[in-house]
């Protein structure tokens, strides 16, 4: 009830002086030059999104479509989200849409945000999927059926400490960090929040047995994922234009490392399993993500973050498009010297790096 006070208040009286504010955390005079990279090819099958990506260490790539997220476009309101598969072994990959089995999980309410993946020591994997069924936030726990090409639906989680659940990314079956992307429910007061800055999104660590904060402050927590020697947890703070480095302990608890700040909203993170490189779908004028326009889309911007952990990580241009290709990448990740990229609510670009 305090901070609902405090955001009537400030919401009251500040107005005003906050536009401009939001229009700089939105980055919204940026334009961006074009970066292109050889041999680019759109998708085939993706026309809706493909929010968020994990390849794995064979070369399947699970993929998220379809988002219908408040405030942003969607090119199929009305029909249900996907989780496709492509072969990044294949020539020329296309993708196959998962049959999802389980008698108690509503297809028609699929709505798929952040992804992860956990491979077991029997080596069977798990595709946690981050689901907003009626605009509410849950995980869904999948076994993945290779020779099936389905996903077997497992568990559902929900939690009053997950209500906002942007992403996540996996430390067990059922065990993973996630952040929430808004402190308030309501959708009134979450759009005063943004509005404000009020940074009060969260990361939250889920076990069976444990469910804990484990880092707050975000001005919209967003991207998360985690090295590969299991050590540090990458977050992403849109609106500041940060990545955050934590330490991961024991206790699966976080201390904070170090920040990177960035001229571009820093989106999802893809991990390099052998570099340990940082791969970051950015968007570099997000006001263009919020208030769709067709002739003037939003931007692409994938970044590559060398050396992270060292004084002077390195930080690359990979690939830049204004809109006229690709429009509102959110994630961006590797696999045998090629590049997968995903959008928000657009298509999917391979390229060759």
């Amino acid at each position: 009830m305090a901070r609902l006070v405090v955001l009537t208040v400030l919401g009251l009286g500040l107005f005003r002086d906050h536009w401009p504010s939001y229009l700089t955390r939105l980055n919204a005079s940026r334009e961006v030059k074009p970066v292109e990279l050889p041999n680019c090819q759109l998708v085939k099958g993706i026309e809706a999104g493909s929010e968020d990506l994990e390849i794995l260490p064979n070369g399947l790539a699970f993929i998220s479509s379809g988002l219908k997220y408040p405030g942003l476009k969607s090119f199929e309101p009305d029909k249900p989200g996907k989780i496709l598969l492509m072969d990044l072994n294949e020539e020329d990959p296309t993708v196959l849409e998962l049959r999802i089995v389980g008698s108690e999980f509503n297809l028609s309410a699929l709505n798929p945000h952040g992804i992860s993946t956990f491979t077991d020591e029997d080596n069977t994997v798990y595709l946690l999927v981050v689901n907003h069924p009626d605009m509410k936030s849950t995980v869904e726990v999948f076994k993945f059926q290779e020779e099936e090409k389905s996903l077997l639906h497992l568990k559902t989680i929900r939690h009053k400490l997950l209500p906002n659940v942007n992403d996540i990314v996996a430390v067990g079956p059922e065990h993973f960090y996630a952040t929430n992307d808004h402190y308030f429910v309501n959708s009134y007061l979450k759009s005063w929040e943004l509005y404000l800055g009020l940074a009060w999104s969260y990361v939250v660590y889920y076990s069976p047995n444990e469910v804990r904060v484990v880092a707050d402050g975000f001005d919209l927590a967003n991207g998360i994922n985690i090295s590969p020697d299991g050590k540090y947890v990458y977050i992403t703070e849109l609106l500041a234009h940060k990545i955050h480095v934590y330490e991961k302990h024991a206790n699966w608890t976080l201390t904070s490392l170090k920040s990177l700040v960035f001229n571009t909203l820093v989106d999802n993170i893809s991990v390099d399993p052998v570099t340990g490189d940082l791969w970051v779908g950015c968007h570099p004028n997000g006001l263009k993500i919020f208030v769709y326009d067709p002739e003037n889309p939003p931007a692409s911007e994938v970044l590559q973050i060398q050396n992270i952990l060292t004084e002077e990580p390195k930080v690359t241009q990979v690939y830049a498009d204004n809109g006229t290709v690709l429009q509102g990448s959110t994630v961006a990740s590797v696999y045998k010297g090629k590049l997968l990229i995903g959008t928000v609510f657009h298509k999917a670009l391979y390229c060759e790096l």
